[in-house]
């Protein structure tokens, strides 16, 4: 192709600007060729590398939103828990108060029970310490006990002496025949009482039976002693 441009005839040797002229014209084919390998992007590809990985993007605050989460949840288990537990040991200390409580009636009752069956039994051992035999002897002193309590006076030989002068002993010995006897209210018992000095001077806590052989001695020492001072002072008919 060079070849065409130079003249028939001519020498081959080529000057200085002729030579300028075929570098300029190989500069301008290799600037073409470069061009036509140039996409129409304007990027040149490459083949011979790999495409870059891509970065996957996060955030720490997704993390702690799981986080915050996970803890709620467990705070809030926490919370039943001890709602739980604190419900448990009410319920646990309520039974145990109930408990003592019921113990405590329990051992009151008990006591109650115990404090009167002693009370009980102390009254009939005293009771049993003052019994005393059903005679003579038994009414006479039973009489004075009583007769103590209530100050009225009279020994066991006065008392027993006017009983003996009476009635002879017999508690119930009746008088028939006196002047009482005959106004139809009749001497009666141990020391010969008629019903209507009997009841006026009847000792509460005695027998109203105007036969009961202590009833009888108590009445009648009670009136002996406001019309004579005590029994002991009676020798007679009274």
């Amino acid at each position: 192709m060079l070849k065409n441009i130079l003249p028939r005839g001519r020498s081959r040797s080529l000057n200085r600007t002729q030579k300028a002229a075929i570098a300029g014209v190989g500069a301008l084919g290799a600037a073409a060729v470069a061009l036509t390998a140039v996409p129409a992007s304007g990027q040149t590809t490459t083949t011979s590398e790999a495409a870059p990985t891509a970065k996957v993007a996060y955030s720490t605050k997704q993390i702690q939103d799981v986080h915050a989460g996970v803890t709620g949840q467990l705070a809030g288990a926490s919370q039943k828990v001890a709602a739980i537990e604190a419900k448990q040991e009410a319920a646990a200390k309520k039974a145990t108060a109930e408990k003592k409580a019921t113990a405590k009636k329990a051992a009151a009752k008990r006591e109650a029970k115990e404090t009167t069956s002693r009370s009980a039994q102390r009254t009939k051992v005293k009771k049993a310490a003052k019994s005393y035999p059903n005679n003579l002897d038994g009414w006479i002193r039973e009489a004075r006990a009583i007769m103590k309590k209530h100050g009225i006076p009279g020994s066991y030989e006065g008392i027993h002496r006017n009983i003996m002068r009476e009635s002879s002993g017999n508690p119930k010995a009746i008088n028939d025949w006196d002047i009482n006897a005959i106004n139809g209210i009749p001497s009666k018992g141990l020391l010969q009482v008629i019903p209507p000095t009997f009841a006026a001077y009847h000792v509460p806590g005695t027998s109203k039976n105007i036969y009961d052989p202590v009833a009888n001695i108590v009445a009648a020492c009670n009136y002996a002693a406001d019309k004579y001072g005590t029994m002991d002072n009676v020798d007679s008919a009274y």
